[in-house]
């Protein structure tokens, strides 16, 4: 159990992040019929010339995969980027049914769809680029990289492994997405380990269906399991993090590394879970400069 001063040193870091009002995007697409399958758009701000191509960066929201957190809460986030000269796309998905309110880690909601929640990763993917030509025709689909936060993390390595999924999903593509590379901050990106640490009680377990699924699962959702992918991958990971620990991101990199694929892991001292997508702090300008490592 974490002391009584990281335990409110990681309240206040979640408050701060939850504290800038949502943004709202230049425009918005649907890439189904379901409300949650949409697309907010937002157009570089400043520091590009006019017509001048720009990197696009694609952001997939945390928040356990449970209904009360939307990509509301991660436009702050998106439009940081914006504002650093990136093109950007947040994408929405189906998220867990529920009645929890909180939009905080305390809510009851039961995590994830399965298999809704990658079918709409996958889809939202799949119409990308012809989305993005007609809402962001200044970007550069050769200079993608894909990001996200927490159980987005997550989404963002499985969306990048799709292409070394189990020959017998539908969600399995023929060959690698067209990234520049993945920034997976503080991703739920090992289930097994998640799942010993009962991380976001137990929202690895229950976004492949409870117990009697998990194990089967696994194999066609665990980012662990998916390697190697080919493609850049980065993870930034706050070593106070108290929400998906240290050891989660550690236990990917060491899988990746059998797997004979380099994985970067850049561990700030100091910063907790929230840090990451709070414009506020230093910690999001290290998350933006790692997008642009690999975009530029």
């Amino acid at each position: 159990m974490p002391d009584d001063a990281a335990a409110a040193r990681a309240a206040a870091e979640e408050e701060s992040a939850f504290s800038h009002p949502a943004v709202d995007p230049d425009s918005t697409a649907g890439y189904g019929d379901h409300p949650d399958q949409l697309i907010d758009f937002y157009a570089p701000r400043g520091g590009t010339g006019a017509g001048a191509a720009v990197p696009l960066v694609v952001v997939l929201h945390g928040g356990a995969w449970r209904a009360p957190y939307d990509r509301r809460h991660i436009s702050p986030f998106a439009d940081f980027l914006a504002r650093r000269g990136f093109a950007v796309a947040s994408v929405e998905y189906r998220r867990g049914d529920g009645t929890g309110t909180s939009g905080r880690s305390d809510s009851p909601a039961v995590a994830g769809r399965w298999p809704d929640t990658f079918d709409d990763v996958s889809a939202a993917l799949d119409a990308l680029p012809a989305l993005t030509r007609q809402a962001l025709p200044q970007a550069d689909p050769r200079r993608m990289v894909l990001t996200g936060h927490s159980a987005g993390g997550h989404l963002a390595l499985w969306a990048a492994a799709r292409h070394v999924l189990p020959p017998d999903t539908p969600w399995r593509t023929a060959a690698p997405a067209a990234l520049r590379g993945v920034v997976a901050l503080a991703p739920i990106a090992d289930f097994e380990v998640a799942d010993k640490l009962d991380v976001c009680s137990g929202a690895a377990r229950q976004l492949l269906g409870g117990d009697d699924k998990f194990a089967e699962r696994r194999p066609y959702a665990d980012p662990a399991l998916l390697l190697p992918t080919g493609i850049a991958t980065t993870l930034v990971q706050g070593r106070s993090d108290l929400v998906v620990p240290q050891a989660v991101a550690e236990s990917y990199a060491d899988a990746a590394a059998k797997a004979g694929e380099v994985v970067g892991l850049t561990l700030l001292e100091d910063v907790g879970h929230f840090p990451l997508i709070d414009p506020a702090v230093d910690a999001c300008a290290v998350v933006a400069e790692e997008i642009a490592q690999l975009a530029f």
